[in-house]
């Protein structure tokens, strides 16, 4: 349990979401929608009055998740999807200044991650990945136990890889329903679930690909388990096995029998990881 009481901000393109987590549990949340569309000060007056809700005496630090590339050092956050006015902003110091307070800053695949090693199905390992499959294929890497970012926040950058031809994430996130069947992936999912036999030949098809995915994400970082998030994880029941059957193919044998890959059930799992930035900090 997390003694320290800290506030996790998630910011998106139509709300920011900002919570306290206290005795390593979320007592209080708010939602704050996004002037999306208004100035950098529109857009960070909007974060701060969902963080000034929430925020209590006591309150150790802060950590801020946003969808963006990321100077990790600076705590600079640039091109934030959804908001154009974010292009250079000093995210970190910009908290910092206000609330007197330590900040995090990091994007949202490594939150994801971060947040299930703290708080989710990746607490009883070292060595782990939280893999977004959405709009996109995110992901975050665990390393001996803390979030690994590399040097210029593209850890774990998995999606960018060439595959076939094009990238994994072309085909093992949710585009690959609509780029290669013209379906989307709930229109697909909700014929899975009716017994559709075409439906379920798409996702054992895309299962391989994702197969493809989970073996390059070895090769790369040999980890223990892999935390699925996403929208279209939640049909992972339809393409697990073929998933699996894809990975048959991996080199080495002993990850084969030990790779665990489970789907996220974390709550506000995007809240939590962002305040779980700052116990990763502290485990320093």
């Amino acid at each position: 349990m997390r003694p320290e009481t800290v506030v996790g901000v998630d910011l998106g393109g139509t709300n920011v979401r900002a919570g306290r987590i206290e005795n390593g549990r979320l007592a209080e949340v708010r939602s704050v929608p996004v002037r999306s569309q208004g100035t950098e000060r529109d857009v960070l007056e909007d974060m701060f009055g969902a963080i000034d809700a929430v925020l209590r005496e006591g309150v150790a630090g802060i950590g801020a998740g946003v969808p963006s590339v990321i100077d990790l050092k600076a705590g600079i956050v640039y091109d934030v999807q959804n908001i154009q006015s974010w292009v250079k902003v000093p995210l970190k110091s910009y908290l910092e200044e206000r609330y007197r307070l330590p900040a995090y800053v990091n994007n949202d695949a490594n939150c994801f991650a971060a947040g299930e090693k703290h708080f989710g199905k990746a607490k009883p390992y070292d060595h782990a990945v939280g893999l977004i499959l959405g709009t996109g294929l995110g992901a975050g890497v665990i390393a001996n136990g803390r979030l690994y970012s590399g040097a210029n926040c593209g850890a774990g950058e998995f999606g960018m890889l060439p595959y076939l031809d094009l990238t994994l994430e072309d085909y093992a996130s949710g585009q690959f329903f609509e780029r290669v069947h013209g379906l989307s992936g709930r229109e697909v999912s909700e014929r899975a679930e009716r017994g559709d036999p075409a439906a379920l030949k798409i996702f054992a098809e895309y299962g391989r690909h994702l197969g493809e995915a989970v073996k390059a994400i070895c090769y790369a970082v040999d980890p223990e388990a892999i935390i699925l998030g996403g929208s279209v994880s939640k049909a992972f029941r339809f393409f697990r096995e073929a998933m699996r059957a894809a990975f048959q193919s991996y080199a080495y044998s002993l990850a084969k029998e030990r790779l665990i890959v489970e789907v996220s059930e974390t709550e506000n799992v995007a809240i939590l990881g962002a305040a779980a930035l700052y116990y990763d900090a502290m485990a320093k």
